[in-house]
């Protein structure tokens, strides 16, 4: 099944429209598309993203982070220094066996980034990038599999297994990059034990056109997994997605029907289309 779109969707404390305001002032070929109160829709260097003023419910961890192919020395190091000040740095700056120069910090509004040198044969050069960690380390094939079933148009770019000395079984994948509805995705694993899963705090949307749109990615992603509210699941590998309409946008901007159409929206787990037109 084709959806309209895939982009993240980021937790926030009530920071949503200062995180991305602070975004697209760094980022080349980004914009504000839409502030309303509680969703704050942006694109950086053309990734579309959400920021969600959610309060302090849920909170974004490494377990989803950005990947930002910079793709020469000047804009990893401008980059760098302009979103790393205020931050935790996780891996310092500098050559490692995959990168002749990376980073991962989590930034001053919570937000995890890996700057890499390394260029991306894409246009899109931040990709979203899920780590699956503890007991979920071996399941990097499984989810890019299950995920690329699911949507029309995907397809599987790259799979960098673990070495045979890692002795962790053939086939084993370290890092993949795939894409879903021509939106790239990056998973990767890591052997290390991490105090942190994957949470709402860092959530995919997929907005669909029709109703038979969300009623198959409602059904098909949340496959073993469970619903919530408000056109939330979590599938069976524990990441977060929001399956949206794309009139929501466009009902919650009229002033006169906002209010309720969010109520009627607070009384749904999966979305229906026609209640939120008839409210």
């Amino acid at each position: 099944m084709q959806a309209s779109s895939v982009y993240p969707c980021l937790w926030f404390d009530n920071q949503t429209g200062q995180a991305a305001n602070h975004y697209c002032s760094i980022f080349q070929h980004s914009r504000m598309l839409k502030e309303a109160g509680l969703v704050t829709s942006f694109e950086v260097w053309g990734t579309k993203l959400i920021g969600l003023n959610g309060g302090p419910h849920f909170t974004m961890n490494p377990s989803l982070s950005f990947y930002v192919y910079c793709g020469n020395d000047s804009e990893i190091t401008r980059l760098y220094e302009a979103l790393s000040p205020g931050s935790t740095i996780l891996m310092p700056l500098g050559k490692y066996g995959w990168s002749e120069k990376y980073t991962w910090f989590v930034d001053s509004f919570g937000v995890n980034w890996q700057l890499d040198i390394a260029d991306i044969a894409s246009p899109q050069k931040i990709v979203p990038t899920l780590l699956f960690a503890n007991e979920k380390m071996g399941k990097v094939k499984d989810a890019v599999m299950h995920y690329t079933r699911i949507f029309s148009g995907s397809a599987v770019l790259l799979e960098a297994p673990y070495p045979e000395s890692a002795a962790l079984g053939e086939g084993t994948l370290l890092f993949s990059r795939f894409s879903l509805n021509g939106f790239i995705v990056n998973a990767m694993s890591s052997t290390q034990k991490h105090d942190f899963d994957f949470s709402p705090g860092s959530s995919l949307v997929v907005e669909c056109e029709t109703q038979q749109e969300i009623d198959f990615f409602w059904e098909k992603l949340a496959e073993g997994g469970k619903y919530s509210m408000c056109g939330w699941l979590e599938d069976s590998f524990g990441v977060s997605w929001q399956i949206i309409p794309v009139c929501l946008a466009k009902l919650m901007s009229d002033p006169e029907r906002r209010q309720r159409v969010n109520a009627a929206l607070m009384k749904m787990k999966k979305i229906e289309i026609e209640k939120l037109e008839e409210a």
